[in-house]
């Protein structure tokens, strides 16, 4: 089953900035990295943390209770295992749409 989450371009953070989308069951983040979107899940695979206040530098997200990395693009830190979820996004019209079904 398909699982859309549908986000109107008034809602979208502005250049450099985040929000946190709830949906069902999911927490998801939304960045906009120098007008590029991406979206990963908002907790880290190490601890369960929050991901919503770590430091983002480029496309790289620090997790703010441990320290770990995580690649916004590809949603790994370079330790097998942890990787954080990243969702592929598409655009109709002025409404972005996450898609959270599972692979």
């Amino acid at each position: 089953m398909k699982r859309l989450l549908e986000i109107p371009a008034s809602r979208l953070p502005a250049e450099g900035q985040r929000i946190l989308l709830r949906h069902e069951e999911k927490s998801v983040l939304l960045f906009n990295v120098a007008g590029s979107f991406h979206a990963i899940d908002d907790s880290c695979p190490h601890s369960g943390a929050s991901l919503y206040a770590g430091k983002l530098q480029g496309t790289l997200l620090q997790c703010p209770a441990h320290g770990l990395r995580f690649n916004l693009v590809e949603g790994c830190p370079g330790a097998k295992g942890m990787e954080v979820r990243t969702y592929p996004m598409i655009w109709q019209g002025e409404v972005c749409i996450v898609n959270l079904s599972e692979p």
